[in-house]
């Protein structure tokens, strides 16, 4: 079996060519199928009320309608895709080191702090980078910005060669009054798993997980409100502000809690794994979507070019994020089987591949990279447009909402 070339992706990227190309991996638990795995948890509710759930959906597997957890939803298996991405250009790969890209500059303590569009949720049109300046100038009055703002679905060749990874990965600009940018992702894709029990309610299958804590110095430690405040006074600086005003509250239990002091009892009070009878993987990149786009280019074959760069972009992620299985603690798998990669021939037709190595990507991407900047006349060279971070959002950043 073959592996996908730079000429099945023109190809798909012409007139009439494939709707999709597909990716689906068979997982389970490292520890092996009898472990449970720890889903995505959300938030359902409000106020007091909220309490944390896994989402569960009715699907079709194995000809059946069933059950499933959701594992990693779309935009968490995106985000995982654009970590290995960053980290590698971080890391200076001379291949993804070309791409263009938008970087967030701060400084902290004489130490300089930079995110990128591949780091910021909103990408091109983060609120981070319409509050920061460009060469001193408020960067949504910056002509190189508004440019990216002002591209559109047929004259996408700005964001190309300065944010592709808005093109790529969706981006809208929601806060605009008018003219507003909108992008839809390439690329999406999930992990959810079968649950093992069908039958009755879905939450049959969870299992709680117990928390404590052990304090050397003794089970149960007691102060008063006037001694929590002391502690609490010697971190200021360090402590957010709810952590502290919870730390010297009325309610001790609650307040030694948050500065870490005493033990804490087993109780089986979190959410903790659920337990599948099959683990799926799965990514479509999406032809169809990208042959919406133009970029302005000389001749048709350039678009073609530009689309098949993104196309090859996509999947050079798609491999790094796939060889490094990283969710979250107690949510360890391995794959079963390798990876079902399908090109869409129309018509019912299908064609198989084998999973891209990382290796082979970089060729391919290497590869796209050349001919569109051939082809399109393309801007391509690893430019950076530069933003100052608002240092007074930097200043008011606190992480309270991880202490709930």
């Amino acid at each position: 079996m073959s592996t996908i070339t730079l000429q099945h992706l023109l190809d798909a990227c012409s007139p009439g060519g494939a709707s999709v190309l597909t990716s689906v991996t068979p997982l389970e638990p490292a520890a092996g199928p009898h472990a449970s795995v720890a889903p995505a948890k959300y938030l359902e509710g409000k106020g007091r009320d909220a309490k944390s759930v896994f989402a569960y959906e009715r699907r079709f597997w194995n000809g059946e309608a069933v059950t499933a957890v959701v594992i990693d939803a779309k935009p968490s298996q995106i985000n995982r895709v654009e970590a290995t991405m960053s980290a590698a250009i971080a890391d200076g790969d001379p291949v993804l080191a070309r791409t263009p890209r938008i970087e967030l500059h701060f400084e902290r303590d004489g130490k300089e702090i930079v995110y990128s569009d591949l780091d910021l949720p909103h990408r091109a049109f983060d609120g981070q980078i319409r509050a920061g300046t460009i060469n001193g100038e408020l960067a949504i009055e910056a002509q190189e910005y508004q440019d990216l703002r002002d591209a559109t679905v047929n004259h996408a060749r700005p964001l190309l060669e300065c944010s592709p990874i808005t093109l790529l990965f969706g981006g809208w600009d929601a806060s605009r009054k008018s003219h507003q940018g909108r992008y839809r992702s390439i690329l999406v894709g999930e992990i959810i798993g079968i649950l093992a029990d069908q039958d009755g309610d879905p939450e049959v299958n969870q299992s709680k997980r117990g928390g404590t804590r052990i304090d050397p110095l003794g089970a149960r430690i007691q102060l008063d409100r006037a001694g929590r405040k002391a502690i609490a006074d010697a971190q200021k600086e360090e402590l957010s502000k709810k952590t502290y005003d919870n730390s010297i509250g009325k309610d001790e239990k609650e307040g030694l809690a948050r500065l870490g002091v005493g033990g804490i009892p087993p109780s089986l009070e979190q959410l903790g794994g659920v337990t599948c009878q099959a683990i799926i993987r799965s990514h479509v990149l999406s032809f169809a979507a990208l042959r919406a786009l133009r970029f302005d280019s000389p001749t048709p074959e350039g678009d073609v070019a530009c689309r098949a760069l993104l196309a090859a972009l996509a999947l050079n992620g798609l491999a790094r994020s796939d060889a490094e299985l990283l969710l979250r603690a107690n949510c360890d798998l391995v794959e079963t089987g390798p990876a079902v990669v399908t090109l869409d021939k129309r018509y019912g037709q299908k064609e198989n591949f084998e999973p891209l190595s990382i290796d082979q990507a970089q060729e391919l991407l290497s590869a796209a990279i050349d001919h569109a900047t051939q082809e399109a006349n393309l801007t391509w060279d690893g430019s950076v447009l530069v933003v100052e971070g608002n240092p007074a959002i930097l200043n008011a950043a606190t992480d309270d909402a991880q202490d709930d």
